[in-house]
C-alpha cells in the first residue's frame, strides 16, 4: 500500500511539475502582500494575491481577446492572446524613491515597490507579451505589454479578459456600470444584491449607456466579513479605453469590461504599448486605502518643465444660481435656435435672466477680493446656450464671443485691479470635434485676457456621434486638451469626462474634474448623507474632484422656487474642504447667503488648498471620515471630519501639532440639536488655545461634520 501511495504523488509531482516551474511570486517591500503568477493548463496566464496571509484575489485569468478586422496586421486571421504561453523569462527588481508633487496632499510621496515582469512566448502565432507587477505594502498593479515585433504591430482589442475572483461575498460601495456616466448615487450591498439592484439604481441622466445587469465602475471599494478593505481601478489609462468590471455573481469574479467605440470594438493599439495598470489595493485599516498614493505611483513622472504657473486654486462663481434655477446661462428668449456667426444678438432682447452679466460678474468679484478668494468661475458668457442642449449639435459654441452684456475685457481688468482672475468656462455639450477646432483660438483668448484656469464640461451625449465619453477615442481627446492647455499655460478642470486615474502625477495642470455625482445634484433632488464619505474611497482613488462645496443656505426654497435641500448640516459642508482633498476648492453659495453667516464663512477664507503633510484620523466606508492636514509651507494645521446620516462621535488627539508650540484653535461644530433635515444650520464656534498632545472631544450630528483651524501663535 506504501508502494502505491509514493508511486500515486510521483505520478501526481510529474504532472503538475510544469505547472510548478511556471509559478513566479514577488512580496511587498514588507512582505505583507504576495502576488503569484502561475500558467494554467493550456498556457493561460493568471495571478492570485494574499495580505498576511489572507486571500484577496483567487486565482484569476488573464488575456487579451482580438477583434478579426481589416484593421489588424493579420486581419481576419488574428488570433488571441488567451492561452499557448510559455514563460520565456522572469525579471524581478526592487525600486524605491521619493518625489516632491507639485501640489497635492504630502509635501512628497515615497514611491517604493518590487516589481516582477513575466515574459511569455505564444508559439503558435510567435508573439511576446509581457506582464508586469509591481507590489507594493498596500497593494499592487498589472499591466500587458506588447513590444515592437514582426508578428504583433496592429491589432484590435475585442475584449481584455482580466479577472478579480473574489475570495467572498463582499460588502461593497458600487456604481451602475456606465459608458457614460458617473453620476449616479453610490449603492451599498453585498456582491450578491447588484443584480437585484442595479434596475433601480439607474437613474436619469442627460447621457447614459448601463451595459450590464452585473456591471459596476471602478474605483471599487470592497470589505470582507474578516475585516479586509479592497479597492479596484486602474492608473495611467492612456490612449486606451476607461475599464469597468462585470461580475459573475455565481463565482464571484469580476472581469474587465472596456469601453466601445461607435463600432462595437474596445482599443486599437499599435506596438510597442503598455496598458493602463489594472490596481488592487488592500488593507485591514480603512485608513490606508485614503493614504495612499499607489495610483498616482503608478503613473509616469511630471512630463512638463516648468510648472511654476500650476497654482491650487481657491473661487467662487457665477454658477449657484443657474443650477438652483434662479438665473439662466442664456442671454435672450428670442431664438428657437442659434447659428454661430450668423445669429445677430445685438437685435436680441435680453430675457433679464442671465446671470452672467456686467452688473452680476463685478459683484462676485468684489465678494472674491474681499475674502481673499483667487478667482471668479463664469458661466454662460458665450453666445450659443440658447439651444446648445439635446439637439446633437455639432457647432454648438466658438469659445470666444461673448455675450452683449458681457465685457470680456473689462471684467477682466476689474478682476485683475483688485487681486483676482476670472475662470473661464468652456462647456462642449460634448462636440468634441467642435472643441478641437476651437482650442487655439480659445486658449489664446484665455492668455490675451489673463486667464490661467479652465472648467470645461461634456454634457449630452458624444460627438462624433455614437461614440462614449469614456471610450478610447474620448480619453485621447480630454489629454489633448490638457496637453494643449499646458503649452498655453492653463489649468484644466474637466467636468463630466472620464474618471481620472493618476494622470495629474504626469499632467500637473490637470488641477481637478468632476467625474462623479457633485454638488449640483444637491439642486436635483439630493445626494445621500453618505455620499461625501464614500468618494474619498471610489472617485477620489485617481485624483482630485471639483466637488464645490460649501453651501450654507441648505434648504434652497429660502431664496428659490427649488425645493431641494442639501443632505449636510452647514458644518458639514465646512468639513469637505479638508476630507474632500482638491486643490480646486470652491465657495458654491452666493455672496449673500455667506454674509448671513460671516463667522462660519471664516474658516473658509482661512482653509489652505495645498498641503505638506495628511493625516487621516477615523476612517470607514460610508459612515465617516477624520481627516488633518498641515498647510503648505507653514505650522498651520486644519482638520475635518464628516460622517453619514446617523451621526459620529470622535475623539481627536492633537499629536500631530509640532513640539513646543501653541496654537489658536478655533472649532466650527454642530450645535446640539443639529440635524441636516431639520436643523443644518445650527452651529457652534469655539476658540482656545491648545498645543501637542490635547484632545478634542466633538459631536457629529445626522448628515453633519466639523472643521478645525489651528493657527500657530
Amino acid at each position: 500500500m506504501k508502494k502505491k501511495m509514493n508511486q500515486l504523488k510521483l505520478i501526481l509531482l510529474f504532472f503538475f511539475l510544469p505547472m510548478m516551474m511556471s509559478a513566479q511570486e514577488i512580496k511587498s517591500p514588507n512582505n505583507d502582500v504576495c502576488v503569484r503568477f502561475t500558467l494554467l493548463a493550456d498556457g493561460v496566464p493568471s495571478y492570485e494575491m494574499t495580505y498576511k496571509g489572507q486571500q484577496v484575489i483567487k486565482p484569476s485569468r488573464l488575456g487579451l481577446e482580438l477583434a478579426k478586422t481589416t484593421h489588424s496586421s493579420r486581419g481576419d486571421q488574428e488570433t488571441d492572446l488567451m492561452n499557448g504561453f510559455t514563460v520565456q523569462d522572469t525579471q524581478t527588481s526592487s525600486f524605491d524613491e521619493t518625489w516632491k508633487p507639485v501640489w497635492g496632499e504630502t509635501e512628497q510621496i515615497r514611491n517604493h515597490y518590487n516589481e516582477m515582469a513575466v515574459k511569455l512566448f505564444q508559439s503558435s502565432s510567435n508573439r511576446t507579451i509581457i506582464i508586469r507587477f509591481r507590489v507594493y505594502d498596500e497593494g499592487m498593479g498589472l499591466r500587458y505589454e506588447f513590444p515592437q515585433q514582426n508578428e504583433l504591430n496592429y491589432f484590435v482589442i475585442k475584449e481584455e479578459h482580466t479577472q478579480f475572483a473574489m475570495a467572498g461575498d463582499h460588502k461593497a460601495w458600487w456604481l451602475p456600470g456606465d459608458y457614460d456616466t458617473q453620476e449616479y448615487e453610490t449603492v451599498t450591498s453585498k456582491l450578491s444584491q447588484i443584480r437585484g439592484l442595479m434596475k433601480q439604481s439607474i437613474t436619469g441622466n442627460a447621457s447614459q449607456t448601463p451595459f450590464s445587469p452585473t456591471g459596476v465602475q471602478t474605483a471599487l471599494q470592497l470589505k470582507t466579513d474578516k475585516g479586509l478593505y479592497i479597492n479596484i481601478h486602474e492608473a495611467a489609462c492612456v490612449n486606451y479605453p476607461t475599464m469597468h468590471l462585470n461580475l459573475d455573481d455565481k463565482n464571484m469574479i469580476f472581469e474587465s469590461w472596456l469601453t466601445p467605440d461607435a463600432q462595437g470594438l474596445k482599443g486599437y493599439v499599435q506596438t510597442p504599448f503598455n496598458t493602463p495598470w489594472r490596481t488592487v489595493m488592500v488593507s485591514d485599516d480603512a485608513r490606508t486605502m485614503l493614504a495612499s498614493h499607489l495610483i498616482l505611483n503608478l503613473n509616469e513622472p511630471c512630463k512638463l518643465e516648468d510648472t511654476s504657473w500650476i497654482k491650487p486654486v481657491k473661487y467662487c462663481g457665477v454658477w449657484w444660481e443657474m443650477i438652483v434655477g434662479a438665473k439662466t446661462w442664456s442671454y435672450t428668449n428670442d431664438f428657437p435656435s442659434v447659428k454661430l456667426g450668423i445669429t445677430d444678438y445685438s437685435k436680441a432682447k435680453p430675457n433679464g435672466t442671465h446671470g452672467a452679466n456686467n452688473a452680476e460678474v463685478k459683484r462676485y468679484i468684489d465678494f472674491a477680493a474681499k475674502n481673499g478668494l483667487d478667482q471668479v468661475l463664469v458661466e454662460g458668457w458665450n453666445e450659443g446656450w440658447e439651444d446648445w442642449f439635446g439637439h446633437s449639435k455639432e457647432f454648438v459654441f466658438d469659445f470666444v464671443t461673448p455675450y452683449p452684456d458681457f465685457d470680456i475685457k473689462m471684467l477682466n481688468d476689474y478682476a485683475h485691479s483688485k487681486g483676482v482672475k476670472l475662470m473661464m468656462h468652456h462647456e462642449t455639450s460634448s462636440s468634441a470635434w467642435n472643441y478641437e477646432r476651437h482650442m487655439e483660438d480659445a486658449y489664446t483668448l484665455m492668455n490675451k485676457y489673463g486667464y490661467n484656469a479652465v472648467k470645461s464640461g461634456y454634457v449630452g451625449d458624444m460627438i462624433p456621434r455614437g461614440e462614449h465619453h469614456y471610450g478610447q477615442l474620448m480619453n485621447n481627446h480630454y489629454l489633448y486638451a490638457v496637453q494643449q492647455a499646458a503649452k498655453h499655460h492653463i489649468m484644466v478642470n474637466a467636468h463630466e469626462a472620464t474618471r481620472p486615474t493618476g494622470l495629474c502625477r504626469t499632467y500637473p495642470n490637470l488641477i481637478g474634474n468632476e467625474s462623479a455625482r457633485g454638488t449640483e445634484y444637491e439642486a436635483f433632488g439630493g445626494s445621500n448623507p453618505d455620499h461625501t464619505v464614500i468618494l474619498p474611497f471610489t472617485r477620489l482613488q485617481g485624483g482630485p474632484m471639483d466637488y464645490t462645496p460649501g453651501i450654507f443656505v441648505t434648504k434652497l426654497s429660502e431664496w428659490s422656487n427649488n425645493t431641494s435641500f442639501v443632505h449636510t448640516t452647514l458644518c458639514g459642508q465646512l468639513a469637505l474642504y479638508v476630507t474632500l482633498y482638491s486643490p480646486l476648492q470652491m465657495a458654491a453659495d452666493l455672496p449673500e447667503n455667506y454674509e448671513k453667516y460671516d463667522d462660519a464663512f471664516q474658516f473658509i477664507r482661512d482653509v489652505a488648498v495645498d498641503w505638506d503633510d495628511s493625516k487621516y484620523l477615523e476612517a470607514e466606508p460610508g459612515d465617516y471620515i477624520t481627516v488633518a492636514r498641515k498647510a503648505k509651507g507653514t505650522s498651520n494645521w486644519f482638520v475635518g471630519g464628516k460622517c453619514d446620516e446617523n451621526g459620529h462621535q470622535s475623539v481627536i488627539k492633537l499629536d500631530f501639532l509640532d513640539k513646543g508650540k501653541t496654537y489658536n484653535c478655533s472649532i466650527y461644530a454642530d450645535a446640539k440639536g443639529a440635524d441636516y433635515e431639520k436643523n443644518p444650520q445650527a452651529y457652534t464656534i469655539t476658540h482656545k488655545k491648545v498645543k501637542r498632545g490635547d484632545v478634542l472631544k466633538l459631536n457629529q450630528a445626522r448628515g453633519g461634520g466639523f472643521a478645525v483651524s489651528l493657527i500657530v501663535q
